[in-house]
């Protein structure tokens, strides 16, 4: 199998060709956040108030990475539950959200609202989070430091291989 190799931001043309069931190796800027970042997301965007990241055309990869030991760039790092956002993600992606990254199956109204937005939904392997973590090259906390391991980070990843679960068609891999 061909893995296709991205650096994200993806552009829209790269978002529709890619295909359920396809490897991609992504390099790029991705934001972490789970569900409490997801909550506050959701207030802003209800009270109309700026999102702590830029949202047109950025990724989200679900997670919380934990504690970093000295002299590493972050702490295990894995995808959680993606269902958890379920009730948050059709209006991120109708705010410009393209790509996100998690494990596990999606709602139906998120698998609508990939179809409506031309997005994508990316799966990562649940347990591998110690690996993970020597595919990021930098860690900035952006926002909502108090929630701790749910913060909103900024991360520099260097070629991560993830499934491309839903594609911009609504095929799902998952289902």
């Amino acid at each position: 199998m061909q893995i296709r190799s991205f650096t994200l931001p993806f552009s829209q043309e790269e978002i529709r060709s890619l295909r359920c069931g396809e490897i991609v190796r992504l390099s790029g800027v991705v934001y972490t956040a789970r569900d409490a970042a997801h909550k506050r997301f959701a207030a802003c965007l209800a009270d109309n108030a700026p999102l702590p990241l830029p949202i047109q055309n950025a990724a989200v990869y679900y997670c919380g990475p934990t504690p970093t030991v000295a002299g590493e760039v972050i702490g295990s790092c894995g995808p959680t539950t993606s269902s958890r956002m379920d009730d948050y993600t059709p209006a991120l992606l109708d705010a410009g959200l393209k790509v996100m990254i998690g494990k596990g199956k999606r709602s139906q109204a998120v698998t609508d609202a990939i179809r409506r937005n031309g997005a994508v939904y990316l799966a990562a392997v649940g347990g591998a989070g110690a690996l993970y973590k020597y595919k990021i090259t930098s860690c900035e906390c952006i926002a909502y430091a108090d929630l701790g391991c749910e913060a909103v980070h900024k991360l520099y990843i260097q070629d991560v291989e993830l499934l491309v679960a839903t594609d911009t068609l609504g095929n799902s891999c998952l289902q």
